[in-house]
């Protein structure tokens, strides 16, 4: 009797107690896979890895060439960065102050560079027969960077370039060892740009000065960079061949002039009519700093200029009037500056201060009436080459003096 009844129970459909296991079953495919962790070993290795920074991939291969014993250049790769900075440094004087780099482009200006002493960066060049005609020893402390011809002339701002760029270190004027033939050939004769802003003119100055024999050329503030591109072509290599002190502010400048200098400054007035002797005072639209009085040495620190009032009481900034006289007749003392002024504004109040200070002169150059004034490397040429002229006849005078002295 037990077993039927242990039979009929096994013979009739699942009841309640079957419900449970059920369940069980459906929970169990809802349930998210199970997660294996890899040992605590590579958790931490793989965390380390995700909180580190990427590892820049590295550097391609640099194919390196032989141009000499101990002269080695490498073939640059395309795209590569630095040669897209070197526009950079050609066209913006803030990168080239920052930095204190500067760009000089063709043969002859990198040899001049190189030859004054100047230290080479990186030297860009399309071929290798360039590297055999500068010097050897400037040339092992550089990086030689060998680039096609096509990528120079595009940055290049030349008609024709030569295929030569350098980038140097920013030149100090004390540092450098201009050409012996330049320091024998010097004269007592100093130049002072007053705000030349063009720098086709500032090169063709310097130039002028280089060839008539200057002993230094002085740079107020608000002159064109002298390492700008534009003028470095125009300048022909002059930045190599005598000293260029830029940036200067007016109170600055008798510092760098020696103690007996006559500071004149060049003029296109009437010379007509000469000016007194003594300067008077006359009013001018800008404000100078310097006295318009002539006992106190160049030396001395410049005070501020006086003042004028006119008829209706209005104050405004006086400078003196100096004396003025052709340029052509005798005004060179030994030694002698002059200064030229700039193509907008002309001479600054601070320059005729400066030259009253010393009791120098307008060097009057007479143009054709109608004319207003003279391009400021033309009247720069034509002073320079006349205190050249005059300079040389009076060191011809003293030396025949010496040798035939007369006895009385």
């Amino acid at each position: 009797m037990a077993a039927l009844r242990r039979l009929g129970r096994s013979l009739l459909p699942p009841g309640p107690a079957a419900a449970p296991g059920g369940r069980r079953g459906v929970r169990a495919l809802r349930r998210s896979p199970v997660r294996v962790l890899p040992p605590q070993k590579e958790r931490r290795a793989a965390a380390e890895q995700r909180q580190s920074p990427r590892e820049p991939p590295p550097p391609p291969a640099v194919e390196r060439s032989s141009a000499g014993p101990g002269l080695w250049y490498e073939k640059a790769a395309a795209g590569d960065r630095r040669l897209g900075k070197v526009v950079t440094i050609a066209k913006s004087k803030k990168f080239r102050d920052h930095h204190g780099k500067v760009l000089l482009e063709g043969h002859r200006l990198i040899k001049d560079a190189l030859e004054a002493g100047a230290v080479l960066q990186t030297l860009f060049f399309s071929t290798v027969g360039h590297l055999k005609e500068l010097p050897e020893a400037q040339l092992k402390r550089a990086n030689l960077v060998k680039v096609k011809f096509e990528d120079i002339k595009s940055w290049s701002d030349l008609v024709t370039p030569q295929g030569l760029i350098g980038i140097f270190s920013k030149p100090d004027h004390a540092k450098l060892s201009y050409p012996t033939a330049q320091l024998t050939s010097s004269l007592p004769l100093l130049l002072i740009c007053d705000n030349i802003r063009d720098p086709g003119n500032l090169g063709t100055i310097l130039r002028s000065a280089a060839g008539a024999g200057c002993e230094k050329v002085l740079l107020t503030k608000g002159c064109v960079d002298p390492w700008e591109p534009k003028v470095l072509r125009a300048g022909m290599g002059a930045h190599f061949r005598l000293p260029i002190v830029a940036n200067l502010d007016w109170e600055s400048v008798p510092s760098n002039l020696p103690a007996s200098v006559q500071v004149c400054v060049a003029d296109n007035k009437d010379g007509g009519a000469q000016a007194e002797t003594v300067p008077v005072l006359r009013r001018a639209s800008g404000a100078g700093s310097a006295p318009g009085n002539l006992k106190p040495p160049v030396k001395s620190k410049p005070k501020t200029a006086p003042e004028c009032e006119d008829e209706e009481g209005v104050t405004s900034a006086c400078v003196p009037e100096l004396a003025g006289q052709y340029y052509y007749e005798n005004w060179t003392q030994t030694p002698v500056a002059v200064v030229i002024g700039g193509e907008t504004h002309g001479l600054s109040p601070d320059a005729l201060h400066l030259a009253a200070s010393t009791g120098g002169k307008r060097l009057i150059i007479p143009v054709v009436p109608g004319v207003d004034s003279l391009n400021s490397a033309i009247a720069a040429g034509i002073v320079l080459f006349e205190g050249k002229r005059q300079l040389l006849r009076r060191h011809k005078q003293e030396d025949e003096r010496q040798k035939f002295p007369i006895v009385g």
